[in-house]
């Protein structure tokens, strides 16, 4: 993301939290607007269960007389990825609250940003930074051990979304031959070495 884009679109799959959201954080100061689809698939380093333990730990800190009071912790997966940028931002102040409305975080893949250009960002692939071998847990499935309820439904509608996209990519395949077809038979034709005759 070096160069300033209207909107940037991150694909958040196989990328890790934190890493994430520190680069995601600086381009939001920046005045990039940034939306990231599909945070069910984020990744957090370490094995499933330690994490698990840290999270019921978070959701344990709540105020000691009234649990209405705050402060409230959301176990959706975008949720949880806005929260860890909101912590890297000065979201206090009117630039930060600026910055945290460049922001859109998703489950899935919702209708605008499914037929958008997706980019990824290598400093924060789990397969470049992680060691082989390591263990890493899943957003979503930690979000659904602590009480998410909607896994399966973002399941099912990835699964559609995915059979849309297979269609559309072999609609686009097949006219792109068709045009590549076209082309190499007009560049055989008789008006075709006329015009390459006088430079065209």
């Amino acid at each position: 993301m070096s160069d300033f884009q209207p909107v940037v679109v991150i694909d958040g799959k196989g990328h890790l939290l934190g890493r994430l959201a520190s680069i995601v954080a600086k381009q939001l100061l920046n005045g990039q607007k940034v939306v990231i689809v599909r945070c069910e698939a984020l990744n957090i380093s370490g094995e499933f269960f330690r994490n698990k333990l840290k999270f019921h730990d978070y959701l344990r800190k709540a105020t000691r007389y009234n649990r209405t009071k705050g402060p409230f912790h959301f176990k959706a997966p975008s949720r949880v990825f806005y929260k860890a940028i909101r912590g890297m931002i000065p979201h206090k102040t009117a630039r930060g609250k600026a910055a945290l409305e460049r922001l859109k975080v998703f489950e899935g893949m919702p209708s605008p940003y499914d037929k958008k250009k997706r980019v990824v960002v290598p400093q924060a692939l789990r397969v470049l930074r992680l060691k082989p071998g390591r263990k890493y847990t899943t957003v979503g499935k930690l979000s659904a051990a602590v009480g998410w309820k909607y896994e399966s439904i973002v399941d099912q509608l990835e699964e559609k979304r995915k059979v849309r996209s297979a269609e559309y990519y072999a609609k686009k395949a097949a006219a792109a031959k068709k045009i590549a077809a076209a082309t190499a038979s007009t560049a055989e034709s008789d008006a075709a070495k006329k015009l390459a005759a006088f430079g065209y």
